[in-house]
């Protein structure tokens, strides 16, 4: 008998520890390197442009859209059409013409003639950009380089009818795009055969994700060729690689799988109420008191009308009052190690809204009692 209960006993303290491994094991998920990392060098680069649209049938911009007209007089100056300014400021009409913005992103390795898709906004007071078509454009980089140029016909995704007091508008007519408009002039493509060292750059800050991903890396390899710099950055010494080209060594590098273990967090949007937790995010014991009190303030204004054989004088008198409601406390109480889950079943059983959850959040975590990093976007 006692042996048989001290088999029992060890069948029982495996089971727990079994339990918490599993535990423990749930909050670890296996990824490849390039869902959590990116090569430093190799992304996307904004482009952005001043241009002019035409062709509108009288939804473009007004006269008093003086940019406009000084851009037209530019472009047809260029064009060898001269205006008097006199004439431009007192004649010309723009109904036809639309000044815009034009933007785009340059992907990386990118070579000249391979076409761009770029978007087109209206910078003026124009109607609709519908039936447009946008004059060449070119589109310059942060360094103030021009890296493409852009035309062609516009595709708006709306329209919008009729007069000022009597219209109708479907989606939004003064943004458009062009698909391939733009053709690349510039050569931006990293040269990757030129490269000592490359860094990959974790999308999220964390030392032991970092420690994973260059411990992975350096298995792959007799001499270990990465390096942990920060928590968000390994670097890769492409001397220690051999032979093997950088595109080879990244395709092989980017597929590896490595264990991340996801963290705790919680956030949300005072602003709308929006609160987004995850199911591995854990309470101290804490109690909680919730209440509303508000204050109502309301102004009315009466006429006082004196007598008609009187001297006074008609006025305007406001009547303020002032109303105070208070709502009764109500508690929550929430053992050790409770789940996000019992938290949200305890807080709408009280009547809680979103912005109260936001609210009692932020109390819970300045109380110490939120597991998590809370996040307020």
């Amino acid at each position: 008998m006692t042996q048989l209960r001290s088999a029992m006993v060890r069948l029982a303290v495996l089971a727990a520890l079994a339990a918490a491994a599993t535990g423990a094991e749930s909050d670890v998920h296996k990824v490849l390197i390039r869902d959590v990392a990116s090569v430093e060098g190799i992304r996307n680069n904004s482009l952005v442009g001043y241009g002019l649209v035409v062709g509108l049938k009288g939804t473009g911009d007004k006269q008093q859209t003086y940019f406009t007209i000084q851009t037209l007089a530019s472009i047809l100056q260029r064009m060898g059409v001269e205006i008097p300014q006199t004439v431009i400021q007192s004649t010309v009409q723009v109904k036809n013409v639309a000044a815009v913005f034009v933007t785009a992103s340059l992907p990386p390795f990118s070579r000249p003639g391979m076409p761009l898709d770029v978007m087109v906004s209206s910078a003026g007071d124009a109607r609709s950009l519908e039936g447009g078509l946008l004059l060449l454009t070119p589109l310059y980089a942060a360094d103030g380089q021009v890296y493409a140029a852009a035309q062609g016909p516009l595709v708006v995704g709306g329209y919008t009818v009729g007069s000022a007091t009597n219209s109708r508008q479907v989606n939004h007519p003064t943004v458009g795009r062009i698909p391939g408009g733009a053709l690349i002039e510039r050569d931006s493509a990293l040269d990757l055969a030129r490269l000592e060292h490359v860094s990959l750059l974790l999308n999220d800050a964390n030392f032991t994700t970092a420690e994973a991903v260059a411990s992975v890396i350096n298995q792959q390899w007799i001499v270990p060729i990465a390096t942990v710099v920060d928590s968000r950055r390994v670097e890769i010494t492409m001397a220690a690689t051999g032979s093997t080209p950088a595109p080879a060594l990244l395709a092989r590098i980017e597929n590896l799988a490595i264990e991340v273990h996801r963290r705790a967090k919680v956030v949300v949007n005072e602003r709308t109420g929006t609160v987004v937790m995850g199911k591995d995010v854990r309470l101290g014991a804490v109690s909680i008191l919730h209440g509303n009190f508000s204050i109502e303030v309301t102004t009315a204004f009466a006429v006082s009308q004196p007598n008609p054989l009187a001297n006074g004088q008609t006025e305007v008198v406001p009547q303020t009052r002032i109303t105070a409601t208070e709502a009764p406390a109500r508690n929550v109480e929430l053992s050790e190690g409770a789940s996000v889950e019992q938290l949200v079943t305890r807080l709408q059983s009280i009547g809680a809204t979103a912005r109260d959850v936001v609210s009692i959040l932020q109390a819970i975590k300045a109380a110490g009692a939120l597991e998590a990093e809370l996040e307020v976007i």
